[in-house]
C-alpha cells in the first residue's frame, strides 16, 4: 500500500501486527518480507542536471548566486525520496560601475 494507510498489516511475530505500507520505513514496524517483497515496486526519484548559476544578486558588495535542476522521476511506493533540487552560494558583485559612484 502506498503511502500511510492502517489497513496494510499482517501478524507478525508473537501476534503483533506488522505494517506493509509504504511509511512502515519511517516507524520501523515493517513485516519481515516487506524490502523483499514491495521494494521491488517501489521507484526512486530521479532528478536532471543542473542548470546553470544565476548572475549575482548584488552587483555590488556580497550577494549569492543561485541554481536548480528538476525532478524527472518523482518517488513512487516508497521509493527513496527527491535529493536537493536547489543550491545557493555567495558571491561578491563587482559591477564595473561599483567604483565610479559618487
Amino acid at each position: 500500500c502506498p503511502g500511510r494507510n492502517n489497513a496494510c498489516w499482517a501478524p507478525g511475530t508473537r501476534w503483533a501486527r506488522c505494517y506493509c505500507d509504504s511509511y512502515c520505513r519511517r516507524t520501523g514496524d515493517c513485516c519481515q518480507d516487506y524490502l523483499a517483497t514491495c521494494r521491488r515496486a517501489a521507484v526512486g526519484c530521479a532528478v536532471g542536471p543542473w542548470g546553470p548559476w544565476s548572475g549575482c544578486s548584488s552587483p555590488c558588495g556580497v550577494g549569492s548566486r543561485a541554481r536548480s535542476r528538476q525532478v524527472t522521476v518523482p518517488p513512487r511506493h516508497g521509493g527513496d525520496p527527491c535529493p536537493d533540487l536547489k543550491q545557493r552560494r555567495g558571491c561578491l558583485g563587482q559591477h564595473p560601475t561599483c567604483g565610479t559612484a559618487k
